[in-house]
């Protein structure tokens, strides 16, 4: 008999390996923000915002330790963000992102 709804178990293991990880959410939600005035210059200012609601926005649902451990993560792997243009930044943050998975 042939199933007509994927196995919860098939399901969860293709989701993992086929979504990023949330510290690579976390980048890319930054990423996508910093593109909306690509021209711009980059500041710390505009980078830590960037950083601050891309964390509330992917990581607020989870566990204390979940947001902790992403954060670490996504931390871990910034790359140097000074002296160029938003939208370099993003290109920088979203090859950063492809790191993590």
């Amino acid at each position: 008999m042939e199933r007509t709804q994927p196995d919860p178990v098939d399901e969860g293991l293709r989701v993992l390996l086929t979504e990023p990880t949330y510290a690579a959410q976390v980048l890319l939600v930054a990423a996508r923000m910093l593109t909306m005035d690509s021209d711009e210059p980059m500041t710390g200012r505009v980078g830590g915002m960037a950083m601050n609601i891309a964390t509330d926005a992917v990581l607020t649902p989870l566990p204390q330790a979940v947001r902790e451990d992403s954060l670490i993560r996504a931390r871990r792997v910034l790359p140097d963000l000074s002296g160029i243009t938003r939208g370099e930044a993003a290109l920088r943050l979203r090859a950063a992102a492809e790191e993590l998975g």
